[in-house]
């Protein structure tokens, strides 16, 4: 009987002296992972190719064993009336089957669609407008910062460590505040104000700038900050896209037009700022993830996807408005 067979066992033996907290601190896990590194990573050959070239260790692997053993045995006693019984986190993360080595496989695959996303939508948008478009540039720098921070989010969801969550975190909030950046261009104008671009630009790098070393030299990293302040920009960048879908507030939506003046695609900003809105509802209502591959978060990454498509057809269609290529002429 190999030696990480025993596992189940002992899993089963402590479960009842399971404390009521975070499933890493618990009595059962510490016994668990105890007993797995002085008898499984001592003896065991190496680790398969898709664990090491995913960077497991084999005490993340005695982590892994002991988390899913423990799942199985609280799924085991659910399933006998006992309702006391609920799933745990771990390292602050549910428990999720891994596959070649990726801790979240869905998480993974969804991001890829997202990636996929910025890539058609980056490669249609740059095809209809003109080189000479004001704001295609900006656009551009978008997709690409896109494309980067699902990279970053496929790589964090395939092995958790320090860097692929400081990559992950800090493309995110990069493409976050580019979209900021890119809504303030746009409907203030800045393209066509050397002056107010340089305050525009200088606002948002400066901002970006100071969260990225507050996370990285702070003694913990200091998720609440870094939630708060994502949030705020993704709820400005809202804010000014369903300003402009609001007919009643008045401002030049082109430069040449009056206030007035509204486009007839005013509104899709909005009913897309809202969609965006109500998507990250997913990630409010958290909850084990079912049969351990998808959860809340998984879910969220899965229906940005078709946002991010429905955003580049807005953009590109407010690009080729007739306003602008009089502008260019």
């Amino acid at each position: 009987m190999p030696r990480s067979s025993y596992l189940p066992l002992v899993a089963l033996a402590l479960l009842p002296c399971a404390i009521a907290s975070s499933g890493d601190r618990a009595q059962v896990f510490q016994v668990c992972l105890k007993f797995c590194a002085t008898n499984y990573c001592s003896h065991s050959p190496r680790l398969d190719l898709p664990l090491r070239l995913a960077w497991w260790t084999y005490l993340d692997d005695c982590k892994y064993r002991c988390m899913h053993e423990i799942t199985n045995a609280t799924e085991q006693k659910r399933q006998r009336g006992d309702q006391r019984a609920h799933v745990e986190q771990y390292y602050g993360k549910w428990p999720f089957w891994r596959l070649l080595g990726m801790q979240e496989p869905a998480s993974v695959l969804f991001s890829l669609l997202n990636l996929c996303a910025h890539v058609k939508g980056g490669r249609y948008q740059q095809k209809k407008l003109s080189a000479g478009h004001p704001m295609r540039a900006y656009y551009r720098a978008w997709t690409l910062l896109g494309i980067n921070s699902w990279i970053c989010s496929a790589l964090f969801h395939t092995r958790d460590t320090p860097l692929t969550e400081k990559l992950d975190y800090f493309s995110a909030a990069a493409s976050i505040m580019f979209a900021l950046y890119g809504v303030g261009v746009r409907l203030f104008h800045a393209y066509d104000f050397p002056t107010r671009w340089q305050l525009w630009t200088a606002t948002c790098l400066t901002a970006y700038i100071t969260h990225v070393t507050y996370m990285a030299i702070a003694p913990r990293f200091d998720y609440t900050w870094n939630i708060i302040f994502n949030v705020a920009l993704g709820t400005l960048h809202n804010l000014f896209w369903l300003a402009f879908s609001v007919k009643y507030i008045h401002f030049r939506r082109l430069l040449e037009r009056p206030t007035t003046f509204l486009l007839n695609y005013y509104w899709k900003p909005g009913a897309l700022a809202i969609f965006t809105t109500f998507a990250t509802c997913f990630e409010l209502f958290d909850f084990p993830p079912w049969r351990r591959i998808i959860d809340a978060h998984s879910l969220w990454h899965l229906v940005t996807a078709p946002i991010t498509i429905l955003w580049y057809r807005f953009l590109t269609e407010d690009g080729l408005d007739a306003e602008w290529k009089r502008r260019e002429e």
